[in-house]
């Protein structure tokens, strides 16, 4: 009998998104008057804005016309858009990243996931506990749980910033604005990531997925406002958040053309020209009507209602964190971040937390410890709900007698 890739037998029973939609299912069969406010999942609640909702209407309308119907597109994305995102994102910060740079793709999901068909089995892993699941769960997929693996501890001690390694590691996994505590790097503390994988000839996947929510100026958006960072990383962004693009599906990765690996043999290969061979091969490139919805963000109109948009959810943000902090509940992120973590009241784990609370409140948030071990303990709430619905879960919070 043919065999399976033993190593998702690997991880666990299902994905941790999967698990709370299953228990929260089950609440509300049970309890089918209850009012669930969810602040767990990071999905969106505000609509596409104007101007994405145009350019939708009309690059459909010219995908019913014979002249400017559109079949297969460029695997890496129209040119249109990365120029956008090039001049934008990129150029406009002093950072010199160009179109042929840029991959647009489904998701930072796909992308952060997908991005290990390219790199070696051989090499050693750090990853960030508690962090995104998908970094982990993909790693494990491909390599399964071998000593190719290191966790790197984050807590309330260091900030939930991890420590640069004391042994040798090839590739790490940084995701700043963070997912799930919510804290940020400075640009000091980038530069010692960056100036270590430059000595060590390691590689850097930095997922800045968030970073139309930073405020503070002084915080980098992008690993590339360090300098060399284009010889020793790749940046994965999404248009999900910031422009509402969760059911639509864009995103984008740059891989620098002078970012280089190596072979067994110590030859150089240009990582760019790897990723570009994967997606030709794997990938048949982002639908044309969504590529110009992401272009109309660019737009003058769609800047504005991006950061009307961020604007929104920063205020739930922070009416999440005064409201705790009235609690006098500890807790991090939700000034640079959507996300607010927070130490869960009363020594209780994070499960028993979270079932206390969807229980006891009607409110769903994420579990710290489905995040990695180190987040046992901990919780995640999002703003990404409506403001009424954020304002009516943290009166019922503050109201709470556990």
């Amino acid at each position: 009998m043919f065999q399976i890739n033993e190593n998702y037998l690997q991880l666990g029973e299902s994905y941790l998104f999967s698990t709370i939609a299953r228990k929260v299912d089950q609440f509300s069969a049970a309890h089918p008057g209850a009012d669930i406010i969810r602040l767990g999942i990071g999905d969106v609640t505000l609509p596409l804005s104007p101007a994405v909702i145009e350019a939708l209407h009309r690059s459909v309308d010219e995908m019913g016309v014979k002249e400017s119907f559109r079949g297969y597109g460029p695997e890496q994305g129209y040119l249109f858009l990365r120029e956008a995102i090039a001049g934008t994102d990129f150029q406009k910060r002093g950072i010199d990243i160009a179109p042929d740079e840029i991959f647009v793709s489904d998701g930072s999901k796909s992308d952060t996931g997908n991005i290990g068909d390219i790199l070696g089995e051989g090499n050693v892993v750090a990853i960030t506990d508690p962090v995104y699941p998908v970094y982990l769960d993909t790693t494990l997929m491909r390599i399964g749980k071998t000593n190719k693996i290191r966790l790197l501890r984050c807590s309330d001690e260091n900030g939930f910033l991890p420590e640069i390694p004391d042994e040798r590691v090839d590739i790490v996994y940084l995701c700043y604005p963070n997912n799930p505590t919510g804290t940020v790097m400075t640009r000091e503390e980038l530069k010692k990531w960056v100036m270590w994988a430059l000595e060590q000839k390691s590689l850097i996947l930095f997922d800045a997925a968030y970073e139309a929510f930073i405020s503070d100026e002084t915080i980098p958006r992008s690993i590339y406002e360090i300098d060399g960072a284009n010889r020793c990383a790749i940046e994965f962004r999404s248009f999900s958040k910031n422009a509402g693009f969760t059911g639509l599906r864009c995103s984008y990765t740059v891989v620098p053309q002078e970012l280089k690996g190596t072979t067994a043999n110590g030859k150089e290969v240009s990582l760019h020209h790897l990723w570009n061979r994967r997606q030709s091969t794997k990938f048949n490139g982002t639908a044309y009507i969504v590529q110009r919805a992401a272009e109309a963000v660019y737009s003058p109109q769609g800047q504005q209602e991006m950061r009307e948009m961020v604007g929104y959810y920063m205020h739930n943000a922070q009416l999440i964190r005064d409201g705790l902090i009235e609690k006098g509940w500890t807790l991090f992120g939700g000034e640079n971040a959507p996300y607010i973590w927070l130490k869960c009241p009363g020594d209780m784990d994070s499960w028993t937390f979270f079932d206390r609370l969807l229980a006891e409140c009607h409110v769903v948030g994420t579990p710290g410890v489905g995040f990695g071990s180190a987040g046992e303990g901990y919780f995640r709430l999002t703003a990404f709900n409506s403001y009424e619905k954020t304002v009516e879960a943290i009166e019922r919070i503050k109201k709470w007698e556990y």
